[in-house]
């Protein structure tokens, strides 16, 4: 996607100085940092792009929908409040998705209202498509964001340290036999393991839970 489609959109706003400070990804890109927009685009354009795909948009319309999804995010992702249990940038991000998607097919509705009762009742059969999206499609869709917010922390990090990490979190293996397997020192084991998680939870605080 395309950064400055979307910045050139949004509010000249001042941002409050804490977010400058802050190590989590949302806040440095509501602080309008370059690099943690283009990694916050990174990691959510495949998740709208293949929603949009899914409600049964073109490519090229999905690609357009998609930036308008964007849009929207750079001018109210300030506004994103975590203020109740289950709030997630995952669910806000999602219902922003939804209401374009919708806009896309109500669009399509008025501008072929005057095609005769076959298109009307064509479009008629697609007017709420997100409906069709099922609770288990949505779950796969977070899952799908956490595995590319994860493959996002790998980058730069050392290939043995990654291993660790993952051998002892993702597929829940001993730290002892970690050590062993990978030579190395039980406390540099937990040590990545622990480095790695903090990086994370700091990283995409907001976007799951």
């Amino acid at each position: 996607m395309n950064q400055d489609s979307a910045s050139n959109r949004e509010p000249d706003r001042t941002m409050h100085s804490t977010c400058t400070t802050s190590t989590s990804l949302l806040r440095r890109a509501a602080a309008r940092d370059g690099a943690a927009w283009e990694r916050l685009v990174e990691l959510c354009a495949p998740l709208i792009y293949g929603c949009c795909r899914q409600a049964g948009l073109q490519a090229a319309d999905a690609a357009d929908v998609a930036q308008e999804v964007f849009a929207a995010v750079a001018r109210k992702l300030d506004d994103f409040r975590r203020d109740r249990p289950g709030d997630s940038f995952h669910a806000w991000l999602s219902t922003i998705t939804r209401n374009k998607i919708r806009d896309y097919f109500r669009g399509r509705r008025q501008a072929q209202a005057a095609g005769g009762t076959e298109a009307q009742m064509h479009l008629a059969e697609i007017a709420d498509p997100w409906s069709e999206l099922s609770a288990s499609s949505s779950a796969a869709a977070c899952s799908s964001l956490e595995h590319r917010a994860v493959q996002i922390v790998r980058a730069g990090v050392e290939e043995r340290t990654w291993r660790a990490f993952w051998l002892v979190t993702v597929e829940g293996q001993d730290g002892p036999s970690v050590a062993r397997e990978l030579g190395m020192s039980l406390s540099a084991v937990y040590d990545a393991n622990y480095r790695l998680r903090r990086r994370l939870r700091e990283e995409f605080e907001g976007f799951f839970e």
